[in-house]
């Protein structure tokens, strides 16, 4: 099949209006996700309460001499301390390897060769996490597999449509968005329950069903969707002058925005021990899962869209809608607020267990956050960068997570030398960090990026 044929068969048949390959795509997206956040809600608490507790850590192949690496770069580790660095590197590499997996793409074997190759990568990854022996080759294996998958899909999406189909490519992404959205709301939930109830490598095995789902989906809808996703060429290749001040002035942007993000993605980490330690979990007869609770900013993310655009439009018809900067300001400082509640329900509680509603507002706050300042971030570097490096610029956005997830890990190292208030002071302190760079700073980037 040429490609030309491809494409009008890509864009033959319809879904909802929309390209019938989009049903796939965000179906395979959706399973990809629930079981992405499924064993992220889990793998923190495996390793502290299990994995690297003596009886099990000796099994796991390859694990003497990576933990040697680690501690040779950040000293001895405790098993919180060890199982953070762990998180934060696999995290953090799941934002960096996308950029190595589309080159790959690009250049040789096309986005839809590559995303199955992810698929069964992460396949492989999930079922490997349940063997002990195999922990190590789990997360490489899920690394790898979401470097093919994860920006080779949504490059999938967007050539669906044609080039002059901006509105509709939009849209598109709405539906594709909120997929993503709804697999991270359920797959806590479910593995979740079934790690506490049956164990461990139940929640671990229901996340592998679900990624052979997704790959199922994909290959079922497979000649809906691309094999290889046009580039858009530009003659010549250097920048003016105001052009090179929007790409410095965007990555300041970025930059400031790894405050927040850093603040944002403990929730994933540190944020699971402290609830199984400090919070009252037992309602009646029933024990709230832990994992519960990483599903709460992903639902606020979903239900908080209508709200805070309900914000910006009652703004909009002020004449008071903050622009690009301010609203990523607004979301630093929200982060930093959903921290200060954690802080502040340790100063009440004292000696006593938390109630549970406190690690539901900071997450369901953390949830708010996310909406002010990344889909606007992702927005701003979209709009405003040359179309030249307008790619370019995109993987910089994601290669900030995978600069924040890293600090992440490494932070959390900290929190058991640390009072649970210090540390979470700490989180609203380096969130409020991002807000004041925007004070200082957002005038003077925004006349940059939105010239009169």
């Amino acid at each position: 099949m040429t490609s030309d044929n491809s494409a009008t068969l890509c864009r033959s048949a319809t879904f909802l209006g929309h390209p019938k390959g989009l049903l796939y795509l965000a179906f395979t997206e959706a399973w990809e996700r629930f079981s992405y956040y499924g064993m992220t809600a889990l793998v923190v608490l495996f390793m502290v309460n299990q994995l690297l507790l003596p009886g099990h850590v000796e099994h796991i192949g390859g694990f003497s001499a990576f933990r040697a690496t680690l501690e040779s770069l950040f000293g001895p580790l405790s098993t919180q301390a060890l199982a953070s660095q762990i998180f934060g590197l696999y995290s953090g590499f799941v934002y960096f390897t996308p950029l190595l997996g589309g080159m790959i793409a690009d250049r040789w074997i096309g986005q839809r060769n590559a995303v199955v190759i992810g698929a069964l990568s992460m396949s492989a990854g999930h079922v490997a996490m349940a063997f002990d022996q195999s922990f190590l080759l789990a997360l490489l294996l899920l690394v790898t597999g979401s470097g093919f998958l994860k920006g080779n899909i949504s490059a999938q999406v967007g050539a669906l449509y044609p080039r002059d189909g901006e509105a509709w490519r939009t849209r598109g992404f709405v539906i594709f968005s909120t997929a993503i959205n709804v697999g991270a709301v359920i797959g806590p939930l479910l593995c979740g329950v079934l790690a506490q109830v049956y164990g461990w490598h139940y929640g671990f095995g229901i996340a592998a069903i679900f990624m052979l789902l997704g790959l199922a989906t994909y290959l079922y809808g497979y000649r809906y969707v691309p094999a290889r996703v046009e580039r858009r060429t530009f003659e010549g290749t250097r920048l003016t002058a105001p052009e090179w001040r929007v790409v410095f002035a965007l990555i300041v942007v970025i930059i400031i925005t790894i405050f927040q993000s850093t603040a944002f993605y403990q929730v994933f980490n540190v944020n699971s021990i402290w609830i199984q330690r400090h919070v009252a979990l037992g309602l009646g007869r029933f024990q709230i899962p832990v994992p519960w609770f990483q599903s709460v900013n992903s639902l606020f993310s979903i239900i908080g869209v209508p709200l805070v655009l309900w914000i910006w439009s009652r703004q909009a018809m002020r004449r008071r809608e903050p622009d690009d900067l301010a609203k990523i300001g607004m979301g630093a400082w929200i982060a930093a607020a959903s921290n200060l509640i954690l802080v502040a329900a340790i100063f009440v509680a004292g000696d006593s267990l938390v109630h549970p509603i406190v690690p539901f507002l900071y997450s369901a706050g953390l949830g708010i956050s996310f909406l002010y300042y990344w889909p606007t971030l992702l927005a701003l570097v979209s709009q405003a960068a040359p179309a030249k490096v307008n790619a370019t610029m995109m993987g910089l956005v994601f290669m900030s997570l995978f600069v924040s997830n890293t600090l992440i890990g490494w932070i959390g190292g900290f929190y058991e030398k640390m009072a649970p208030a210090k540390f979470w002071t700490m989180h609203a302190a380096i969130a409020a960090a991002g807000g004041l760079l925007v004070m200082l700073f957002g005038r003077r980037l925004s006349r940059i990026l939105h010239p009169a």
